[in-house]
């Protein structure tokens, strides 16, 4: 049986690395996007994937996009929860719209897409559940207090659906990256980049791969037996037991 996979922010950065690796497994794979017209139809072409436009943050959005991949590839087997924004500021200068559309995008997401998948995986007596969340979620950053607590959410999430589920043969586990040679890191001031390359000690920041290679192991046939885990990929930057 051909696996399908959804990933929500599939068109670029990790969630891109994540779609085309899961397609080298051998899922038929649609890839989630929300605005950037040309990297989805760029990831279309090249990796010969399904995209979907949507919001993540709209409940509606969700059912029609799950709808989509359910009439074109079938039921979504493995759903990778990876689409995330930031809107940072100091929190005493952080406007409502701010903290809102965050929570929106990077939390409520995981509500609203698992609810249109979780029956049907119920039903079949298999899913594979992974969100991403971020090493900020973990320990908290500074400007970030909206994204860090939208990603530590996921986590707590993650645990409690994991339990919910564990007995219909779906696992549910969350990767927490640290800092990844994306568009979005990229974005970051020269220096502030390199003080942050100066706290990993490996020297370096990770890359889409490597968070795709844990992401291909957990959405696999093998990993029936992790679930509620948190997967912590940074580096070194941040020792979590």
């Amino acid at each position: 049986m051909t696996r399908v996979a959804f990933v929500t922010g599939g068109t670029r950065g990790i969630g891109r690395a994540i779609v085309e690796r899961l397609k080298a497994d051998g899922l038929k794979v649609a890839a989630g996007y929300s605005g950037n017209d040309e990297a989805a139809n760029a990831t279309a072409r090249e990796l010969g994937v399904m995209v979907v436009k949507g919001n993540v943050g709209s409940f509606d959005d969700c059912k029609r996009a799950a709808e989509a991949v359910a009439g074109e590839l079938g039921p979504i087997d493995v759903l990778v929860n990876n689409a995330g924004i930031t809107r940072d500021g100091f929190f005493h200068k952080m406007s409502y719209e701010q903290w809102s559309e965050v929570i929106r995008v990077n939390m409520d997401s995981a509500f609203n897409m698992t609810r249109q998948v979780i029956d049907g995986m119920r039903e079949r007596s298999w899913g594979r559940i992974v969100n991403i969340s971020s090493i900020n979620g973990q320990k908290g950053q500074v400007g970030q207090t909206n994204y860090s607590a939208a990603k530590a959410g996921v986590i707590g999430f993650t645990k409690a659906l994991a339990l919910e589920n564990a007995k219909k043969g779906i696992t549910v586990n969350v990767i927490c990256p640290g800092y990844i040679d994306t568009d979005m890191v990229a974005a970051v001031p020269e220096n502030v980049l390199q003080g942050i390359i100066a706290g990993i000690p490996v020297g370096r920041l990770g890359k889409g791969e490597e968070i795709a290679d844990m992401v291909s192991y957990l959405s696999g046939e093998r990993a029936g037996f992790v679930t509620g885990a948190t997967f912590t990929l940074n580096g070194g930057q941040y020792l979590a037991s």
